[in-house]
């Protein structure tokens, strides 16, 4: 989900682990030659959800990399499968007043055009099983990005 703080701790556990860094819709933003933003309101949202499909699939042919994908990735089930197949999977969450302030101001989140309070608790609610195929989960509610690098790192190197 937006505002658990993927990328930040994707960054964290990179480093940490001597991997590259992939991030899903920046390289998509590459790709395509414009922001998600833009793709959503110029190609709407089924073809950003192509593009980040083939791109998901893309970097996933490669080994020592963490990648960071964004929230709605798991909403094609084939996205779920093939990461649950080519990779170690860590769904971040978080209570939705938390995602609200730590999102707040943020305007590169078409999802969230309109009330954000609001469209965030309809998304969750949306996605409330669609993370469940994950192999480890953390709530970054009340945790910093250096513990929930911690806490991936453990169960990770188990």
């Amino acid at each position: 989900m937006m505002g658990t703080g993927k990328s930040t701790v994707a960054d964290m556990l990179a480093r940490e682990l001597g991997y590259r860094l992939i991030d899903v819709d920046a390289a998509v933003e590459k790709e395509e030659g414009c922001t998600i933003p833009e793709l959503f309101t110029g190609k709407g949202e089924t073809y950003f959800r192509d593009a980040e499909s083939r791109m998901l699939c893309s970097v996933l042919e490669k080994k020592s990399q963490v990648i960071a994908t964004g929230g709605g990735v798991v909403l094609r089930s084939d996205n779920c499968d093939v990461m649950s197949k080519n990779g170690w999977v860590v769904a971040l969450t978080a209570d939705p007043a938390v995602i609200v302030e730590r999102v707040s101001g943020c305007e590169n989140r078409p999802l969230l055009a309109g009330n954000a309070k609001e469209r965030i608790q309809t998304i969750m609610q949306e996605r409330k099983d669609a993370y469940r195929f994950a192999h480890y989960t953390v709530d970054t509610t009340e945790l910093s990005a250096s513990e929930v690098t911690r806490l991936i790192l453990a169960h990770y190197r188990v």
